[in-house]
Protein backbone atom coordinates (compact mmCIF):
# COMPACT_ATOMS: atom_id res chain seq x y z
CA UNK A 1 0.00 0.00 0.00
CA UNK A 2 1.50 3.48 -0.96
CA UNK A 3 1.09 6.12 0.97
CA UNK A 4 1.29 10.21 0.31
CA UNK A 5 2.21 11.26 3.72
CA UNK A 6 3.29 10.07 7.41
CA UNK A 7 2.57 11.05 10.81
CA UNK A 8 5.53 12.68 11.91
CA UNK A 9 5.76 12.20 16.24
CA UNK A 10 7.63 14.69 17.07
CA UNK A 11 7.96 18.65 18.29
CA UNK A 12 11.21 19.23 16.70
CA UNK A 13 10.89 21.69 14.46
CA UNK A 14 14.63 20.22 12.88
CA UNK A 15 13.01 17.06 11.91
CA UNK A 16 9.95 18.56 10.23
CA UNK A 17 12.21 20.56 8.10
CA UNK A 18 14.15 17.42 7.27
CA UNK A 19 11.66 15.95 6.29
CA UNK A 20 9.82 18.44 3.98
CA UNK A 21 13.63 18.61 2.79
CA UNK A 22 13.61 15.20 1.02
CA UNK A 23 9.60 15.67 0.49
CA UNK A 24 7.77 14.01 2.54
CA UNK A 25 4.67 15.50 3.24
CA UNK A 26 3.86 14.91 7.05
CA UNK A 27 1.03 15.87 9.38
CA UNK A 28 2.12 16.25 13.31
CA UNK A 29 0.83 13.44 15.64
CA UNK A 30 1.88 15.22 19.20
CA UNK A 31 1.87 14.00 23.19
CA UNK A 32 -1.70 14.79 24.39
CA UNK A 33 -2.35 16.58 27.49
CA UNK A 34 -2.50 13.41 29.59
CA UNK A 35 0.64 12.12 28.28
CA UNK A 36 3.70 12.26 30.15
CA UNK A 37 5.95 12.65 27.17
CA UNK A 38 9.18 13.56 29.13
CA UNK A 39 8.71 10.17 30.79
CA UNK A 40 9.52 8.22 28.21
CA UNK A 41 13.09 9.83 28.06
CA UNK A 42 13.70 8.86 31.99
CA UNK A 43 17.66 7.32 31.69
CA UNK A 44 17.85 3.88 33.34
CA UNK A 45 20.95 3.44 35.72
CA UNK A 46 23.83 1.91 33.91
CA UNK A 47 22.12 1.33 30.11
CA UNK A 48 24.28 2.24 27.59
CA UNK A 49 23.68 5.29 25.28
CA UNK A 50 22.94 3.06 22.00
CA UNK A 51 20.84 1.25 24.28
CA UNK A 52 19.09 4.15 25.45
CA UNK A 53 18.35 5.72 22.24
CA UNK A 54 16.86 2.73 21.12
CA UNK A 55 14.39 1.97 23.70
CA UNK A 56 13.44 5.79 23.76
CA UNK A 57 12.62 5.49 19.92
CA UNK A 58 10.74 2.37 20.73
CA UNK A 59 8.52 3.94 23.45
CA UNK A 60 8.10 7.12 21.54
CA UNK A 61 6.39 4.98 18.66
CA UNK A 62 4.78 2.46 21.09
CA UNK A 63 2.89 6.09 22.58
CA UNK A 64 2.51 7.40 18.74
CA UNK A 65 0.54 4.40 17.40
CA UNK A 66 -1.86 4.29 21.04
CA UNK A 67 -2.58 7.73 19.88
CA UNK A 68 -3.12 7.71 16.68
CA UNK A 69 -5.58 5.03 17.56
CA UNK A 70 -7.50 6.78 20.30
CA UNK A 71 -7.93 10.09 17.90
CA UNK A 72 -9.10 7.85 15.34
CA UNK A 73 -7.19 9.77 12.83
CA UNK A 74 -6.74 8.49 8.98
CA UNK A 75 -4.35 5.57 8.60
CA UNK A 76 -0.66 6.52 7.50
CA UNK A 77 2.70 5.45 8.75
CA UNK A 78 4.18 7.12 11.83
CA UNK A 79 7.58 8.10 12.38
CA UNK A 80 9.44 8.85 15.66
CA UNK A 81 13.03 9.30 16.17
CA UNK A 82 15.20 10.05 18.99
CA UNK A 83 19.14 11.71 19.34
CA UNK A 84 21.17 11.04 22.24
CA UNK A 85 24.57 12.93 22.82
CA UNK A 86 27.12 10.45 24.47
CA UNK A 87 30.91 10.86 25.64
CA UNK A 88 32.37 7.69 25.78
CA UNK A 89 29.59 5.79 27.96
CA UNK A 90 27.88 8.78 29.19
CA UNK A 91 24.54 10.29 28.05
CA UNK A 92 24.31 14.32 28.07
CA UNK A 93 21.09 15.42 27.83
CA UNK A 94 19.12 18.35 27.60
CA UNK A 95 19.89 20.91 29.40
CA UNK A 96 18.22 21.39 33.15
CA UNK A 97 19.28 25.10 33.33
CA UNK A 98 22.20 27.43 32.42
CA UNK A 99 24.83 25.84 34.49
CA UNK A 100 23.94 22.56 33.05
CA UNK A 101 24.71 23.83 30.11
CA UNK A 102 27.72 25.17 30.54
CA UNK A 103 28.90 21.91 32.02
CA UNK A 104 28.02 19.87 29.52
CA UNK A 105 29.59 22.20 27.12
CA UNK A 106 32.67 22.16 28.63
CA UNK A 107 32.55 18.83 29.03
CA UNK A 108 32.47 18.24 24.77
CA UNK A 109 35.37 21.22 24.24
CA UNK A 110 38.61 19.81 22.99
CA UNK A 111 37.23 16.56 22.76
CA UNK A 112 35.18 13.99 20.05
CA UNK A 113 32.07 12.82 20.89
CA UNK A 114 28.83 10.78 19.42
CA UNK A 115 25.63 11.39 18.40
CA UNK A 116 23.38 8.56 18.22
CA UNK A 117 20.06 9.34 15.91
CA UNK A 118 17.79 6.08 16.30
CA UNK A 119 14.47 6.33 13.67
CA UNK A 120 11.72 4.26 13.76
CA UNK A 121 8.67 3.74 11.45
CA UNK A 122 5.24 1.72 11.64
CA UNK A 123 2.71 1.16 9.39
CA UNK A 124 0.19 -1.60 9.58
CA UNK A 125 1.19 -4.04 11.98
CA UNK A 126 4.99 -3.92 10.65
CA UNK A 127 7.53 -1.81 11.99
CA UNK A 128 11.00 -1.09 10.80
CA UNK A 129 14.04 0.68 13.30
CA UNK A 130 17.88 2.34 11.81
CA UNK A 131 20.23 3.74 14.03
CA UNK A 132 22.89 6.16 13.14
CA UNK A 133 26.11 6.93 14.99
CA UNK A 134 28.46 9.88 13.92
CA UNK A 135 30.83 11.84 15.79
CA UNK A 136 31.76 15.27 15.84
CA UNK A 137 35.24 16.59 16.91
CA UNK A 138 34.74 20.21 19.18
CA UNK A 139 38.00 22.32 19.03
CA UNK A 140 38.94 23.76 22.22
CA UNK A 141 36.03 26.29 23.16
CA UNK A 142 36.72 29.41 25.61
CA UNK A 143 35.14 29.90 28.51
CA UNK A 144 33.66 33.13 27.08
CA UNK A 145 32.07 31.89 24.19
CA UNK A 146 30.05 28.64 25.91
CA UNK A 147 28.63 31.65 28.08
CA UNK A 148 27.45 33.78 25.28
CA UNK A 149 25.97 30.83 23.52
CA UNK A 150 24.46 29.75 26.65
CA UNK A 151 22.66 33.47 26.98
CA UNK A 152 21.43 32.86 23.15
CA UNK A 153 19.34 30.19 24.91
CA UNK A 154 19.73 28.01 21.98
CA UNK A 155 21.10 25.20 23.83
CA UNK A 156 17.96 24.26 26.12
CA UNK A 157 15.89 21.51 24.62
CA UNK A 158 18.64 19.72 22.86
CA UNK A 159 20.46 16.98 23.66
CA UNK A 160 24.08 17.81 24.15
CA UNK A 161 23.35 21.84 24.55
CA UNK A 162 23.77 22.26 20.94
CA UNK A 163 22.70 22.20 17.74
CA UNK A 164 25.27 22.16 15.01
CA UNK A 165 23.32 24.04 12.65
CA UNK A 166 23.62 26.80 15.30
CA UNK A 167 26.54 29.31 15.77
CA UNK A 168 27.99 26.62 18.02
CA UNK A 169 29.29 24.95 14.39
CA UNK A 170 32.25 27.69 14.80
CA UNK A 171 34.08 25.47 17.12
CA UNK A 172 33.32 22.13 15.25
CA UNK A 173 36.64 20.88 13.82
CA UNK A 174 35.19 17.86 12.12
CA UNK A 175 32.18 15.41 12.13
CA UNK A 176 32.65 11.74 10.72
CA UNK A 177 28.71 10.92 9.44
CA UNK A 178 25.75 11.95 8.90
CA UNK A 179 25.10 15.99 9.22
CA UNK A 180 21.26 16.19 8.83
CA UNK A 181 21.82 12.28 11.59
CA UNK A 182 23.72 15.02 14.03
CA UNK A 183 20.15 17.66 13.44
CA UNK A 184 18.07 14.83 14.59
CA UNK A 185 16.91 13.06 11.55
CA UNK A 186 19.53 10.99 9.38
CA UNK A 187 17.85 11.50 5.84
CA UNK A 188 19.46 8.13 4.33
CA UNK A 189 18.11 6.24 6.87
CA UNK A 190 15.08 7.73 7.51
CA UNK A 191 13.98 7.61 3.09
CA UNK A 192 15.13 3.57 3.49
CA UNK A 193 12.85 3.04 5.96
CA UNK A 194 9.82 5.19 4.76
CA UNK A 195 10.02 3.16 1.47
CA UNK A 196 9.55 0.64 2.79
CA UNK A 197 6.82 1.55 4.69
CA UNK A 198 5.57 2.75 1.25
CA UNK A 199 6.26 6.25 1.20
CA UNK A 200 6.92 7.74 -1.58
CA UNK A 201 10.60 9.79 -1.05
Amino acid sequence: MRHDFVYLASQSPRRAQLLAQIGVRHELLLPQPHEDAEALEAEVAGELPADYCERVTRAKLRAARARLAALKRESAPILCSDTTVALGRQILGKPRDAAHAVATLTALAGRTHRVITAVAVAAGRREWMAVNVSRVHFDAIPAAAIARYVESGEPFGKAGAYAIQSGIAAWISRIDGSYSGIMGLPLYETAQLLRQAGVNC
